[in-house]
């Protein structure tokens, strides 16, 4: 490949295909607002009336956390570290089965709005105070990158200012958000993965006719040695490995799908407990198909430039650019295509922004403003079209701060694990811990948080060697020096660069920092473990003279065979002395204490 190919820009069918997109999102958001006279009250707003059903709510799991990061940053990742992120298939499925079994059945029979009221009913207000701190916390931090993921694209793509992308996405992401509540949020979320994958397939078909075939480019990938499934390599200091991916991958994806509020209030607002379940396994599907694309995508580009990495030439700054430079590469001889793909990745995020102001709406009412305040249905349900304007407002703020975080894929997964890791270690302690109290609860939580931002921030701070991160060869070889009007068409490779900071990383590293070199999709499981052994070990310590009667009590895993009353007398999620479930507000399918 020449290295001083030119990268066209957008064409008039680009924009047109880019802003169908946008117009059809906001559209849905106006209809839902219109429809029926729009939200009564706060429910319909932020529940969608607790009568949705399976297929579009499984549309949304999949589209909520499968944002722009997974069109741009996956591909960029299979690139530079191999198809073994592909295990992430085994992980999913170890996800959805232990968040149908052990957590959606516990949040839907409470009828609760946000997921961590459960933690007072259960413990005490303080436990419930620090789970929604800390969503909002990790939500706001991760949306922000979600943000600007994809104005980077576009910026790559199409030359628009990066900052004005910026704005545009929180824009729009909030306007419909704004009007039409969690229907125009579930509804725009199945439009939007159809553009994601319909973006992926776009680039699939034609780099697979371009290469010669589906065969050409698995042999490019395995003379390249990214077919590197088979690393059962144990350490928990591997950066990728099958047990990094499949045991640590299913503790992050556990604390999104178990216990995040984006993910359980979609859950909640199923009309039955038989259609959240189904939900929950129609969108492994999509979570299947999303990571087939993206990681094949990776593949791709990696037969496409196997002889003249564009990172190593200088002819982009960051890996999370690759898969635009190739859009542009490959599809630049057939008008809207390419803003297809920026499509895609826009609606990524559209998706994954949408769904974390509604949520981050939800949580404020619910967990900030309805326990000090009384207000009437109508003002709460004003109240939190309110704040879904100020959360969009303060996700395009975090935007800037996203922008100097490096890699985006490995930053929203650290982000991810460091602070999901202690939330969901406090709502298992909970449902499986039946003897668990508020003490302990409390001094694992922070346990859990103190020890995941030590090893998050010495990761960080400490880098791994490149022993442990293993990237895989990246070739320059077949890159030409050209003359263009003059100017030599070449930028100096990376390689040839003076890394300054990586050196200094390295040169200070002493066998004490080994620690920081743990894996980051393993932040999660620390955080999770350190959070469920101190609060049993505190609980233990006081509250003697109850473990012998929890442990005559029933498991939570059999909730399932008993009726509605019988879960709530017998379940241990709900027996704890110090549960009150005068609390809780009943309602139809769910049960009487």
């Amino acid at each position: 490949m020449d290295a001083s190919t030119k990268m066209t820009t957008f064409v008039v069918w680009d924009y047109v295909v880019f802003a169908l997109m946008l117009l059809v999102s906001a559209a849905v958001g106006v209809y839902f607002a219109l429809a029926g006279k729009g939200q009564r009250n706060s429910q319909d707003f932020l529940m969608g009336g607790r009568g949705l059903t399976a297929l579009p709510v499984a549309f949304s799991l999949t589209a909520s956390f499968m944002s722009a990061i997974t069109v741009l940053a996956t591909p960029a990742e299979v690139y530079q570290y191999g198809a073994i992120y592909g295990f992430f298939g085994i992980a999913y499925m170890l996800v959805v089965a232990v968040c149908s079994e052990v957590f959606l059945p516990v949040f839907y029979r409470l009828g609760i709005t946000s997921s961590y009221e459960y933690l007072e009913l259960r413990f005490n207000r303080a436990a419930r105070l620090c789970g929604t701190m800390m969503f909002i916390l990790q939500t706001v931090s991760y949306t922000g990158m979600v943000i600007y993921a994809p104005a980077l694209a576009l910026n790559q793509v199409t030359g628009f200012d990066l900052w004005g992308a910026v704005i545009a996405t929180g824009i729009v992401c909030t306007f419909y958000c704004t009007l039409g509540g969690l229907k125009a949020v579930v509804w725009t979320d199945v439009f939007q993965v159809g553009i994601m994958v319909a973006g992926f397939l776009s680039v699939i078909i034609r780099a697979t006719w371009q290469q010669g075939g589906f065969l050409a480019i698995i042999d490019d990938s395995r003379h390249g040695g990214r077919l590197n499934f088979w690393n059962f390599d144990p350490s928990p200091l591997r950066r990728h490995t099958f047990w990094t991916i499949t045991f640590g991958g299913a503790f992050v994806w556990i604390s999104i799908y178990g216990v995040n509020q984006a993910q359980v209030q979609r859950y909640i607002s199923c009309k039955s407990l038989i259609h959240a379940k189904m939900a929950l396994l129609l969108n492994l599907l999509g979570l299947w198909v999303v990571l087939l694309c993206s990681v094949f995508s990776g593949l791709c580009l990696y037969s496409i430039y196997k002889n003249c990495d564009p990172w190593n030439a200088g002819l982009v700054s960051a890996p999370d650019q690759l898969m635009p430079y190739m859009v542009l590469d490959i599809l630049r001889d057939f008008p809207g295509v390419p803003g297809l793909f920026v499509a895609a990745a826009y609606s990524g995020t559209l998706s994954t922004v949408s769904s974390s102001i509604n949520a981050l709406a939800a949580v404020t009412v619910e967990d900030l403003v309805k326990p000090h305040f009384s207000m009437s249905e109508r003002t709460l349900s004003w109240m939190s079209k309110g704040l879904s304007v100020v959360f969009g407002v303060i996700c395009i703020g975090m935007a800037g701060i996203a922008s100097v975080m490096g890699g985006i894929l490995q930053a929203a997964i650290s982000i991810m694990g460091i602070s999901g890791g202690p939330v969901l270690g406090l709502f298992s302690l909970g449902i499986l811990c039946p003897f668990a109290n508020s003490v302990g609860a409390l001094v694992g939580f922070l346990s859990g948080i103190a020890l995941s931002l030590w090893v998050g921030i010495g990761a960080h701070l400490y880098t791994p060697s490149v022993n442990y991160k293993q990237p895989l060869h990246l070739s320059t070889d077949g890159c030409n020096l050209t003359m263009t009007n003059g100017r030599l068409n070449w930028t100096l490779s990376r390689e040839e660069l003076p890394i300054v900071s990586t050196v200094w990383y390295f040169f200070d590293r002493t066998n004490v920092n080994e620690w920081y070199s743990l894996s980051y999709l393993y932040f999660s499981v620390v955080g999770t473990i350190t959070v469920m052994a101190v609060g049993i070990i505190v609980s233990l310590l006081t509250g003697t003279g109850r473990l012998l009667s929890a442990m005559k009590r029933t498991s939570n895993l059999d909730l399932n065979k008993r009726g509605e009353k019988d879960f709530g007398r017998n379940n241990p999620a709900f027996c704890s002395s110090e549960l009150d479930l005068s609390q809780v507000r009943v309602r139809r399918g769910s049960f009487s204490p």
